[in-house]
């Protein structure tokens, strides 16, 4: 947990006792407690939405403070790890948002980029907030009753604005996770400023470096109004706020696209492309083709590919077909990335997903030529590493190739794994030589 706040002589919030097995996963550093282990559920009826609660074993031990919400099965997540009152939730929240962006900007961890996360959840001790820049745009998500307050909405933005003052700040809204939190409906818009869409740079030489020492909390910047195509090597994308995926890109996998560059060789296929990033990174290649479902991804796509100067193949096709149809009709790729999205949703989509990520690897291997590069990826939790890296073992097992494993890589530092939460850990990327 982060430091605690400080202690008030206020009255202190209400008490919600927990089970001996919520207990146990509390001290092993897992914030969260499902509402099926709440020792006194009367007592969480008469709790607002959103409330902070003080978390108790069955003998009345203070474990904490939560936040609480009345519908989603995840019922607390903790937010402090002693006895403590926290008198303003808001400040708390502010206070919270300075460390997350302090955090950023050490240790290189947004060097070479005007793209990243700023707070991801629970990994920046802010449950049910992402907020992520995109060059002078921000985007939030809010994933919470507490969060979706109106004086910590309050604080969030007011904190962004000091911090950042982006052009714009939009709200992505997960129609989902609102119903699930039976939060009201909102739709995705731009909150603030006057723009929702940009243009970013990743990995590039100068790309996100800082002009001046950033004071706590406050973000690296570029010159205002400078034109990032113009300000910046590394590769370029449109970015639009209100389009797209998530949030609108796919920042987790920033550093695995460096990664792709420096083994991608000779005539490349990148599968589930979206719109573009491992393709554009793999510029280098003979040739580069991606793949996509998605038309208006690939339509996307082919203009960030324009924005780099750069020609490229789009195929809009159903993944799976394809790579069936290319392994019985002899293509042959030195360089091919898989990208899926996540096949399991939930613990009961595991053997499904299982199948599927066999499936893939196992016809992209057929595809490969002699030492060539696998870089195959899956963003699924409930998919382990060992896991995934067992049917990446088994298809090859199949396919009787022989693997030399080269990186075995997650997220960005900028989505921070968190010890002992490990939904904060979801994504693999293994980098293969292949025999």
């Amino acid at each position: 947990m982060s430091k605690a706040p400080t202690i008030s002589k206020e009255p202190l919030p209400p008490a919600l006792a927990v089970s001996p097995r919520a207990v146990a996963r509390l001290k092993s550093g897992h914030p969260w407690v499902y509402r099926s282990d709440l020792a006194t559920l009367t007592s969480a009826e008469r709790i607002p939405p959103g409330a902070l609660v003080r978390v108790t074993d069955s003998r009345g031990k203070s474990l904490g403070t939560a936040i609480y919400s009345s519908s989603s099965q995840i019922a607390i997540r903790m937010i402090a790890d002693k006895e403590a009152q926290i008198a303003d939730f808001p400040a708390l929240v502010r206070e919270r948002l300075h460390d997350a962006i302090a955090y950023r900007n050490h240790h290189e961890i947004v060097a070479n980029t005007d793209a990243y996360r700023v707070v991801f959840s629970e990994a920046d001790f802010l449950p049910g907030l992402i907020v992520d820049r995109y060059n002078d745009v921000l985007s939030l998500q809010i994933l919470t009753q507490a969060m979706d307050a109106e004086p910590v909405r309050g604080a969030i933005m007011e904190t962004l604005v000091e911090a950042f003052q982006p052009a714009g700040i939009v709200e992505r809204v997960d129609p989902r996770i609102r119903q699930l939190e039976q939060l009201p409906p909102r739709e995705s818009t731009l909150l603030w400023g006057r723009k929702s869409s940009t243009i970013i740079a990743m990995n590039g030489a100068d790309a996100g470096q800082q002009t001046s020492t950033p004071r706590r909390g406050k973000a690296q910047s570029r010159p205002a109004g400078a034109d990032p195509a113009e300000t910046q090597t590394g590769i370029h994308f449109h970015y639009d706020g209100l389009a797209g995926q998530k949030t609108g890109a796919f920042l987790d996998q920033r550093e695995n696209y460096a990664a792709a560059a420096r083994y991608a060789h000779g005539d490349a296929l990148d599968v589930f492309c979206y719109q573009g990033g491992f393709a554009l990174h793999m510029a280098g290649c003979s040739t580069v083709t991606g793949v996509d479902i998605s038309r208006s991804a690939l339509e996307m796509a082919d203009k960030n590919a324009a924005l780099n100067g750069r020609e490229m193949e789009w195929i809009e096709a159903n993944a799976f077909d394809l790579l069936r149809d290319y392994a019985l009709s002899g293509r042959r790729y030195d360089t091919i990335v898989l990208d899926p999205p996540a096949f399991a949703k939930t613990r009961r989509d595991l053997r499904k997903a299982l199948g599927g990520y066999k499936e893939l690897n196992l016809r992209a291997l057929r595809m490969l030529k002699p030492n060539g590069i696998l870089i195959t990826c899956s963003c699924s939790f409930h998919v382990s590493a060992a896991e995934f890296l067992e049917v990446v073992s088994d298809a090859a097992r199949d396919t009787h190739r022989s693997l030399r494993l080269l990186e075995n890589r997650g997220a960005a530092k900028d989505h921070p794994l968190l010890l002992n939460v490990p939904e904060t850990g979801y994504l693999k990327c293994l980098i293969f030589n292949v025999k």
